[in-house]
Order: C-alpha cells, then sequence, then structure tokens
C-alpha cells in the first residue's frame, strides 16, 4: 500500500539512521565532560541529523534506478515513486544548508566539520562508491568525522588512540556491511554496487580482520594509556576492554552469519549486543566520571 507523502518524507529521512549520529558523544564522553556542558554536543548530533537525512535524499534522489534493482532498497520512497524527484532534491539541499547553518551557530569549527561530511558525501556519490577501498573508505570516513564534531563542539582535543579507534571501527562496521551486502544480493550484486564485483569475498573477510584486529588492540592501548593517568583502586578502564572485546566479536559473527547489511538494526536488534554494549559503556563511564 503506497504511503502518504508526509510518512514518505519521514520514511525517506531515515530516522532510525540517526543512531549512528550518537557518536558525536564518544569524544566529550571519553574526556569526562559533564551532562550540564553537553549542550553543543547534543546541538551538533542535531545538525548531523539533519546532514545526514538531507544526503540521504540526494543520494537516494541520484540512485533512484540502481535502488529499484535492489531486493529491499527498492521499497524506499523514492525508488517507490512515492516522493517526486525534484522534492526529495528540494528537501534534500534544504536539510543540508540548514545544518550547516545551525551547526555555524554553535562554533564554525563545527560548520567546518559539518561542511566537510556534505562535501565528502557528495564525492562519495559522484565517484567514491565506483572505485574498490576508496567506497569503504568514503563511508568509514563519515563515522570519524562524526566523532570529529563531537570533539570540536564541545573543544576537547582528540587522543591518538582515539582517533585509531574510531577510524579502525569505522572501517570493521563498513566492510561488515559490504560483506553482507554481497552475501544478500548473489549474482545481482555488482549490478547493484559495481565494487561488489571487484571484491573477492577472501579479500572482504581480511579487511574486516585487519579492522578487528587494530581495533581491538587499539582499544587495549587507550585502556591502558587512560588507566596509568589514574589512581583508581578499580580498574575501569582495564575492565571495559573484555565487554568491549565481546561486543567486536559479537558484531563479527552476526556478519559472517549475513546480519550486517545494515549496522543500525543489528545494534538495536541484538538483545546480548545491547547488553554488552551498555556493560562496556558503563564500565568505561565509571572509570572515566569517578577518577
Amino acid at each position: 500500500m503506497p504511503r502518504s507523502l508526509p510518512r514518505a518524507l519521514v520514511v525517506e529521512a531515515r530516522p532510525k539512521q540517526w543512531v549512528k549520529n550518537v557518536l558525536v558523544f564518544a569524544a566529550p564522553g571519553a574526556a569526562g565532560i559533564e551532562l550540564s556542558h553537553l549542550g553543543p554536543a547534543f546541538a551538533a548530533f542535531g545538525c548531523f541529523c539533519l546532514a545526514a537525512s538531507g544526503t540521504y535524499f540526494l543520494n537516494d534522489a541520484a540512485d533512484v534506478e540502481a535502488d529499484r534493482l535492489h531486493p529491499t532498497k527498492k521499497n524506499r520512497p523514492i525508488a517507490a515513486g512515492e516522493i517526486p524527484l525534484n522534492l526529495a532534491r528540494f528537501f534534500g539541499v534544504a536539510a543540508i544548508l540548514s545544518s550547516v547553518g545551525l551547526a555555524a551557530l554553535v562554533r564554525w569549527q563545527l560548520a567546518v566539520v559539518i561542511g566537510g561530511y556534505v562535501a565528502m558525501t557528495t564525492v562519495y556519490s559522484l565517484w567514491m562508491k565506483h572505485v574498490a577501498i576508496l567506497d569503504v573508505v568514503g563511508v568509514a570516513s563519515g563515522f570519524v568525522l562524526r566523532a570529529i564534531a563531537g570533539a570540536v563542539a564541545v573543544d576537547v582535543p582528540i587522543s591518538d588512540w582515539f582517533f585509531i579507534v574510531a577510524s579502525f571501527g569505522s572501517l570493521f562496521m563498513v566492510v561488515g556491511k559490504r560483506r553482507a551486502e554481497a552475501v544478500e544480493m548473489g549474482d545481482e550484486a555488482a549490478s547493484f554496487r559495481p565494487t561488489l564485483g571487484v571484491y573477492p569475498p577472501s579479500y572482504l573477510a581480511h579487511l574486516q580482520t585487519i579492522a578487528t584486529s587494530v581495533v581491538l588492540v587499539g582499544y587495549c592501548l587507550w585502556a591502558f594509556e587512560k588507566a596509568a593517568a589514574t589512581d583508581a583502586s578499580v580498574p575501569w578502564f582495564q575492565i571495559s576492554i573484555i565487554p568491549f572485546s565481546l561486543a567486536i566479536l559479537r558484531y563479527s559473527l552476526l556478519v559472517d552469519t549475513g546480519h550486517g547489511g545494515a549496522p543500525e538494526e543489528v545494534v538495536l536488534g541484538d538483545k546480548t549486543l545491547i547488553v554488552v554494549g551498555a556493560l562496556w559503556a558503563a564500565a568505561f563511564a565509571v572509570g572515566v566520571y569517578t577518577t
């Protein structure tokens, strides 16, 4: 049954995808910023929601023919013909301009990061997604820019280990998504996303192994570095390594069993992953705010 235009616009904005924007709170949280001082981070979250939704409108309008070949993406409002292309482009441009303008009211540096995100996603849509390796790096950089935006919004420095974990953690998620897409599409994968016809399954598995290794080692070193800077009687940062590692390994299992095509649905739909993630967040937060 066709959706009404208002409902189609909301669906096209993909509110479920906004969970990715929680990354803007990663750097402020790691730095121990108090809740009362997180206003700029919440503003950055809203700006990224607008920017991301705007890019969804523009990207889906540009990819409408390819999406109609996909078993699930053909049901998106633009691909299904529920939103006229010109209207989709208007909403996309309006959301993006609003996000940059609002970001500038918070800090001009945040507007630069948001603008960089929009520029990167544009280059990705026009070129990077058609080039092997650059397609996964392009998507992963979107996650990294979210993490940077949070740090910029509240004006806290980004540690080397934080940047490494954020970068390779993002790559880990994106490679898993590509592996799941290749399995889901089968022989039709290359017609939907040309780079999927370039990657051998073993190569994507190799990339995932590299990303997993770096993110685990990077987090362990980061946790021990933070612990060394405190005199806590309970090793909360070291303890947080356990649930963090379990979360990474659990997500890897879900990807290998064909559930990584939509990372936000994997994260929100697996009870074990939610519990382990909550335990990690709790242990890390206690370490940050009580030491």
